[in-house]
Formats: C-alpha cells, sequence, structure tokens
C-alpha cells in the first residue's frame, strides 16, 4: 500500500455531468420486456385513465436508471457507485405522440478527500418539473 494522497480537483457544487433522455412508448414497451413489469398503465392509456392517472407513466425503475446513467458515464465504471437512492415525487406521463424527456443534472453535494468519494446531488426533471427527490448517488472519485 501506498501513502500516496490522490487529490481530486472537484468542489461542492461542481456540475459533473448533464444529459437529456427522450422517452417513447416504444421505450416503455422495450423497457417492460427487459425487466418483466408489464403493468398495463404503463403502456395503456385506458387503463391509466381508470385508476385516476393522467396518461400512461414511464417506469419508475426506468426514471431511476436514466437519472444515474450521466454519472456512472462521468466516473467511467458503474462499479465506482456505492449506493444510490430517491425517492419517487412525480410520475412521468410518456405522451402517445410527443413522448417524455428526462432532464438529469448531477452535482456534487460532499466530498470525502480521505476517502476518495463524493456524494453526487441529482435533479431529474420532466418539462421543467422536478420528478425524483432527495436523489443522490455516493461514488468513488475518478
Amino acid at each position: 500500500m501506498s501513502d500516496e494522497i490522490i487529490v481530486h480537483e472537484y468542489a461542492v457544487g461542481d456540475v459533473v455531468a448533464e444529459a437529456a433522455y427522450p422517452i417513447t412508448r416504444d421505450s416503455l414497451v422495450r423497457y417492460a420486456g427487459a425487466s418483466g413489469d408489464f403493468n398495463a398503465i404503463h403502456y395503456r392509456d385506458d387503463v391509466a385513465a381508470s385508476v385516476g392517472l393522467p396518461g400512461v407513466l414511464a417506469h419508475g425503475m426506468l426514471t431511476m436508471g436514466l437519472a444515474v446513467q450521466p454519472v456512472v458515464d462521468w466516473v467511467g465504471d458503474p462499479a465506482r457507485v456505492t449506493d444510490y437512492q430517491v425517492r419517487f415525487t412525480r410520475p412521468v406521463v410518456v405522451d402517445p405522440v410527443d413522448g417524455a424527456v428526462i432532464s438529469v443534472l448531477a452535482k456534487i453535494g460532499q466530498l470525502d478527500e480521505e476517502a476518495g468519494t463524493a456524494r453526487v446531488d441529482l435533479t431529474a426533471t420532466v418539462n421543467g418539473e422536478t420528478v425524483l427527490g432527495k436523489a443522490q448517488v455516493r461514488v468513488l472519485l475518478p
């Protein structure tokens, strides 16, 4: 083991990643097939309406997965993500024609230079409205 200390050039508040991900009804069908989540609220307007929803919704886990992707890209290896937590605050309604776009902004919220880790705070929005609350990712810094 080396006593070398690695100094990262990051500061709290730094934006480390940004991305926008379009979602279509096709995306939902493909995700349903990959995940096995075939709940009809994710592809049928009539079923979504019958349970009081404003339209077909994106899967929560799809939204969560897309939101963390810019951080995974930034750190360069998914194994560098040591913890990831979110609260689902607003559903993502996917219009049958226009779809939806999830925009993600990732900022450093906390640094631990000694451990070489950071907490990255995510802001995930659709049409300017936040869809995930308290979205935080702990990573080993690159």
